[in-house]
């Protein structure tokens, strides 16, 4: 039997939030993880990460206010202590 086209709408409809909230909590991973030291490359290359999202989505959260804030903060302590040596 095929989809009706409102099923269809319906489907696609739960998949994009379901997508929505795994990338919701990908985003704190990525940011509980940064600002605890690890390098965002490193933190990238987990499996957590890389068997959930595509590298397509994996871009797009990294152009996330959260992400980019959480990056930015540890520049800046990283420039304050002048120690660049972030913690794999």
């Amino acid at each position: 039997m095929s989809e009706t086209r409102m099923q269809k709408i319906v489907r696609d409809f739960l998949e994009s939030l379901s997508l929505d909230v795994v990338e919701e909590r990908i985003i704190s991973y990525i940011v509980r993880e940064v600002r605890m030291g690890r390098k965002l490359s490193a933190v990238l290359q987990d499996p957590y990460i890389k068997n959930r999202l595509t590298a397509q989505q994996i871009d797009d959260i990294l152009e996330s206010p959260e992400v980019l804030d959480a990056i930015e903060k540890e520049l800046e302590q990283a420039f304050e202590t002048k120690d660049f040596k972030f913690k794999e």
